[in-house]
């Protein structure tokens, strides 16, 4: 199920939404182009590529903030030594762990995550902006990206997985448009061949309890094979209990 547009116009140009994306593609972009780095093991000298020094450096990881990383902190496993198979553990710079919470939501792990995060965000972010304010939302985005964390965290606090990506900040957003425009309708593309508009209230509340049924079957240390669902849920629910206080205008009928 992909999200195309949705019924909700807008009074003026999303500003912010527009920035917030361009952020996160530009982070994107130079992460994936980092340059190799040579970082120490206990071992020697072991060469790392640049994506995962970058997300090792700037990822939120869980253990790092409760102090119960099994390596010790401002540490990676980036594979194992070709001779004997022992993993190669090397230790990285590392930004305040605390920043690190605000950083990892301008990380993403492909070019399939960031875009289908733009594009989400992009669809449902600016009504919310439209409807608070810029300043406001600004706020609410971030606030709503560390509930997401802080779920993520209680879910599995002993994790020394990398957490990025901007999904539980947009999540927070999906979940204040559910609450101000259920009746919206929301163009979706069901693979291979259907363009149908569904109402949001659907729409959303189908997604959430998809992160549900996922989170409820995830082994949380792995990151639920690459997706931080307990992030996802946090940060909707964030969104759905807190939007009402950040509203300031009336909304605008839908399109269509």
């Amino acid at each position: 199920m992909i999200p195309l547009h949705d019924s909700v116009p807008t009074r003026r140009r999303p500003v912010l939404t527009v920035a917030l994306i361009v952020v996160n593609l530009a982070v994107f972009i130079w992460s994936q182009g980092a340059s190799t780095q040579v970082l120490q093991s206990a071992r020697g000298p072991v060469p790392v590529d640049g994506f995962t020094a970058v997300t090792a450096e700037y990822g939120f990881v869980p253990c790092e903030l409760t102090m119960r990383c099994p390596d010790g902190d401002d540490t990676v496993q980036v594979g194992r030594f070709a001779r004997d198979g022992a993993p190669a553990i090397v230790r990285v710079h590392h930004v305040p762990v605390v920043l690190t919470l605000v950083t990892s939501m301008f990380m993403h792990g492909g070019w399939e995550h960031v875009l289908g995060n733009m594009l989400v965000l992009w669809i449902f972010g600016n009504n919310i902006e439209d409807r608070v304010g810029r300043r406001r939302f600004l706020l609410f985005y971030l606030l709503g990206g560390l509930a997401a964390s802080a779920l993520q965290l209680a879910a599995g606090p002993s994790s020394d997985v990398p957490n990025i990506g901007a999904s539980g900040a947009i999540a927070a957003v999906l979940g204040g448009y559910l609450l101000l425009y259920p009746t919206a309708a929301v163009v979706t593309y069901l693979p291979p061949f259907f363009f149908i508009p569904l109402p949001a209230v659907l729409f959303l509340v189908g997604w959430f309890a998809l992160q549900i049924v996922a989170a409820s079957s995830v082994q949380v240390g792995s990151a639920g094979g690459g997706v931080a669902y307990f992030a996802h849920i946090g940060g909707f629910a964030f969104g759905l209990l807190t939007i009402r206080w950040w509203v300031r205008r009336e909304p605008l009928r839908p399109a269509f």
